[in-house]
């Protein structure tokens, strides 16, 4: 415990480094399923070939190596990227490549009904997806990109070996020094939980908050109190 107690500060500032590239790469993934899953949606081949092909190259290729190649092998090609840098886009391009799926498919579940009736009243492609198509695949959307933010959250750890000094980084060098692999490991562990557990809490108050709200349905009224309180024959 007293290497905990000792090494506390140094943690610290690997949990805020994790907390900025996590925080980051969530901003990136959004970003990037969005733009990449409407393009998916697009009846021009323009548009839905390129991002086609850039979910794929990104969902089917190992994060790590993408790391390693946008840090390491970029400035062969003159390209020098900072390692946060490296590590944010490696995080939010990949993670993004599985969100635009979401994307992609939580629109195309959307009633054909909403669409046709949006047609009939003269709305054009951009503003029926504006208006009509997004506010409502919202609510769906969320607890997938839940899922999405946490495993971004873990693979968080993998930028240390672009030399980022987040938790993992941090552990690794306070076990050599100390020697006390135990009680280093065990504590970021339940640091990622927490972290987990606090980003899982702020997702369910999302959907809370952007949930269809059913409180203005009228209820339905018992026959007795439509009678005016008689008995029911």
């Amino acid at each position: 415990m007293s290497t905990i107690i000792e090494y506390a500060p140094f943690l610290l500032q690997g949990v805020g480094i994790t907390i900025l590239v996590s925080f980051l790469g969530c901003v990136l993934a959004v970003i990037t399923a969005f733009v990449a899953g409407l393009m998916r949606l697009s009846s021009h081949r323009i548009l839905r070939w390129p991002a086609a092909v850039f979910v794929e190259f990104f969902r089917g290729s190992s994060m790590l190596v993408q790391m390693f190649w946008l840090f390491y092998a970029l400035p062969f090609f003159g390209i020098q990227l900072q390692p946060i840098t490296a590590a944010v886009i490696a995080l939010g391009f990949n993670e993004g490549a599985y969100a635009a799926e979401i994307v992609r498919g939580t629109i195309l579940s959307r009633a054909k009904g909403q669409t046709e009736a949006a047609i009939a009243l003269g709305m054009r492609p951009g503003l029926r997806m504006r208006r009509i198509l997004i506010p409502q695949s919202i609510p769906a959307m969320l607890p997938n990109f839940g899922n999405i933010f946490v495993d971004l959250l873990k693979n968080s750890s993998l930028v240390s070996l672009v030399t980022v000094s987040e938790l993992t980084f941090r552990a690794q060098q306070a076990r050599t020094t100390t020697g006390d692999t135990v009680e280093i490991f065990l504590t970021i562990l339940v640091v990622y939980f927490i972290l987990s557990w606090l980003l899982s809490l702020l997702m369910a108050w999302l959907e809370r908050r952007f949930a269809l709200d059913r409180r203005k349905i009228p209820k339905i009224r018992p026959l007795k109190s439509i009678l005016g309180g008689g008995a029911v024959r």
